[in-house]
């Protein structure tokens, strides 16, 4: 391998652990280590800040929400220190999300996003969420189409 090889693959290795073991398994120190303190989030949820506190409310959020969240990756792809990761979220909504109380359903959504890597930590991220389909699947929004 050649060195951009090796931090291409060291910056995937980052992303992974981080959607596996801090998105999906709640590592929580994890994520202290992986998330540099300056980390800026470009697309935070409403709501949310854009920094390296506002990623770890959004995710304990999503874990008390979906207690067995967790997250198929199905393909990663590296330019540089970004790597870009399209996945599909699933889990049972056990807990409140947006204000919605527990629905008991299971649910899934895709999302693409990008992180920045540099010296083995997560310092940016820009992303895109299925949440109008994660709505859908929880009841939380009218029926667009009526029946025909």
């Amino acid at each position: 391998m050649n060195t951009l090889t090796d931090i291409g693959a060291i910056a995937k290795a980052v992303v992974r652990r981080n959607t596996e073991e801090v998105q999906g398994g709640g590592d929580f120190a994890l994520f202290d280590e992986l998330f540099a303190d300056d980390f800026v989030d470009h697309t935070p949820q409403p709501g949310g800040t854009p920094d390296k506190a506002g990623a770890r409310t959004l995710y304990a959020a999503l874990r008390q929400a979906f207690p067995d969240f967790h997250a198929d990756i199905h393909w990663q792809s590296v330019e540089g220190d970004r790597v870009t990761t399209f996945k599909t979220y699933h889990g049972t909504h056990e807990g409140v999300l947006f204000g919605l109380a527990p629905t008991g359903r299971k649910v899934q959504f895709d999302t693409v996003d990008v992180m920045r890597v540099q010296d083995g930590r997560i310092t940016e991220h820009w992303g895109v969420a299925h949440l109008y389909s994660l709505l859908q699947q929880l009841n939380a929004l009218p029926a667009m189409f009526p029946a025909a």
